[in-house]
């Protein structure tokens, strides 16, 4: 993923911080690479507001036919984390997404160096 730090609000008493959250969405893979979102770099901005999760995630193509599978899961797997109420999953194409957001490990998997 690109060295540029996830948007995020500081973390409340009621509900996960930044890091949980991202932790959870490792969970959800991209079933046509078969690499997560976080490492993919897919998400682009997580805040926590009083147990209500918002996520700004983008998809690797605008006509990505996994987009509802993953944003279904994404949402899914913020709600099922203790002190979450509600996850409000955005999709977002800008800005657009770019093999230069994967993390290492990504690249590494996709054998991209």
């Amino acid at each position: 993923m690109s060295d540029e730090p996830i948007p995020s609000t500081e973390a409340d008493a009621t509900g996960p911080d930044q890091e949980v959250i991202l932790t959870a969405l490792k969970a959800v893979k991209d079933p046509e690479i078969g690499i997560n979102i976080v490492d993919l770099g897919l998400i682009y901005a997580v805040r926590n507001r009083e147990g209500e999760v918002d996520v700004e995630m983008t998809l690797t193509t605008p006509a990505c036919p996994a987009g509802p599978q993953i944003l279904r899961e994404a949402t899914e797997v913020i709600e099922s984390l203790q002190g979450v109420s509600k996850a409000n999953v955005k999709l977002v194409m800008s800005p657009p997404w770019s093999p230069d957001r994967m993390s290492e490990d990504a690249r590494d998997e996709l054998g991209m160096f």
